[in-house]
């Protein structure tokens, strides 16, 4: 999904504050610094991360950051030392929620901090670029959420960043989580196994309904200068990484489909939470997307279709995705997410036919470090295992993923879908 935050651009701008404290969490602090090791990760280095935003992709950072090292042996111990929010009271409150040791209302203020070593940013998107940007130039790593940018432009120069970073030792990843659920990793391993042979097939749905009701706000989400896109970028960004992550290869070109079904919304009567918001008087336009319907080739040839939409009445958080080859077809659910469908094609025709596999043996991608085989995981498992991930990355210095490239990829063909729906869809090419 993609990341609610306290009001549009909120954690991105303000003035520079102390951070407020609870008397527990200041306690906490008279014992251990923010660059210290837990007991979990004693005798290993620190990694003191800073998080800028702590809405709904704030949470579930926190979560991640603050269970990782908890969960599987880390090389080094994430320590979260900092947040950072514009509302001085509501981002203490979500230090003491998290467990961040301290809290900051100016970005650049927890960029400038000498006990920060990664800085993580869960804004709205019309602030990714700018903050990452100057995290890179203070010699930060970086985690971005997705989308990377709300242009292509942006996000070139955010590569480019993340480019000359890495060669002074500092690394930038982007947030797509989808690609850390077990069972989707565990079906990128068989199609470069070659189990499907050559692919043929991919489609992909994303469903949400949380706009259904016309009288929703018109909050950040809705509008092109915060979001950039509105169920392309939101929905859209997931499905093409997830899809082009699966398929081992980038989509070469698009013929698109885009609607606003209610293009007047009353204006937020305040700040949102999650996917829930509150109206005030008045009215605003709506300047994105609803929906986005796309058809697709890649490289190789294989042919794709895709369809994101915040109006699909009675779905919640329904991304599918089925792989179609010579040899055999995967289909994935997200609303049963520790399983696989698998169909192998070169059975004899009498028994053969899909069969589920259960993601939950201790041999799977990330479940040597969690519970029983048939004890199942959850959405907020993914980001402690973005969180693994990154920190594996760091200590071993080597290119993380998805990289901004990879982001940088995926904003190409969101911008190549907008053109084409601007054009009556015609085929536009993905940008090189």
């Amino acid at each position: 999904m993609a990341q609610p935050q306290q009001s549009a651009g909120a954690e991105a701008k303000g003035p520079v504050m102390a951070g407020a404290r609870s008397p527990e969490r200041a306690e906490a602090e008279n014992t251990k610094t923010a660059g210290s090791r837990s007991p979990a990760g004693a005798g290993k280095p620190s990694l003191r991360v800073g998080m800028i935003g702590y809405a709904f992709m704030g949470a579930a950072h926190s979560q991640g950051w603050r269970t990782a090292g908890r969960v599987f042996d880390l090389p080094r111990t994430p320590v979260l030392a900092a947040i950072c929010g514009r509302d001085a009271a509501a981002v203490s409150a979500a230090a003491d929620r998290h467990g961040w040791a301290s809290a900051e209302t100016d970005w650049r203020a927890l960029i400038a901090r000498d006990d920060i070593d990664l800085v993580d940013i869960c804004t709205p998107g019309d602030s990714h670029a700018e903050i990452a940007l100057a995290a890179l130039a203070a010699g930060k790593h970086v985690l971005c959420e997705k989308p990377l940018a709300n242009t292509v432009e942006e996000a070139e120069a955010m590569t480019q960043a993340a480019e000359t970073a890495y060669r002074q030792g500092k690394l930038a990843m982007v947030g797509f989580n989808y690609r850390r659920v077990p069972a989707t990793s565990l079906a990128r391993s068989m199609v470069a196994d070659g189990r499907l042979g050559t692919l043929r097939h991919v489609r992909v749905t994303y469903l949400q309904d949380w706009l259904v009701d016309p009288q929703f706000p018109l909050t950040w989400r809705l509008r092109r200068e915060l979001a950039g896109s509105g169920s392309l970028g939101d929905l859209g960004a997931h499905i093409v990484d997830l899809a082009q992550y699966l398929a081992g290869e980038p989509l070469a070109g698009v013929s698109a489909l885009t609607e606003t079904f209610v293009r007047e919304r009353p204006l937020p009567g305040g700040p949102s939470s999650g996917l829930t918001a509150t109206s005030a008087a008045g009215t605003g336009q709506v300047t994105v997307d609803d929906a986005a319907l796309f058809t697709g080739r890649f490289t190789s040839g294989a042919l794709a279709s895709f369809e994101a939409t915040r109006y699909a009445t009675g779905r919640k958080n329904a991304l599918r995705i089925e792989l179609n080859g010579e040899l055999g077809s995967l289909a994935f659910d997200l609303e049963r997410l520790n399983e696989l469908a698998y169909h192998d094609g070169t059975e004899p025709g009498a028994h053969a036919g899909f069969r589920r596999i259960l993601v939950t043996e201790p041999d799977h991608p990330y479940l040597e470090a969690w519970w029983p085989p048939g004890h199942g995981l959850g959405y907020e498992h993914t980001f402690v295992h973005q969180a693994r991930d990154l920190v594996h990355a760091i200590a071993e210095g080597r290119r993380p993923e998805p990289s901004f490239a990879d982001g940088l990829q995926v904003q190409r063909v969101l911008a190549a879908v907008e053109e084409s729906a601007e054009k009556n869809s015609v085929y536009t090419p993905i940008a090189a």
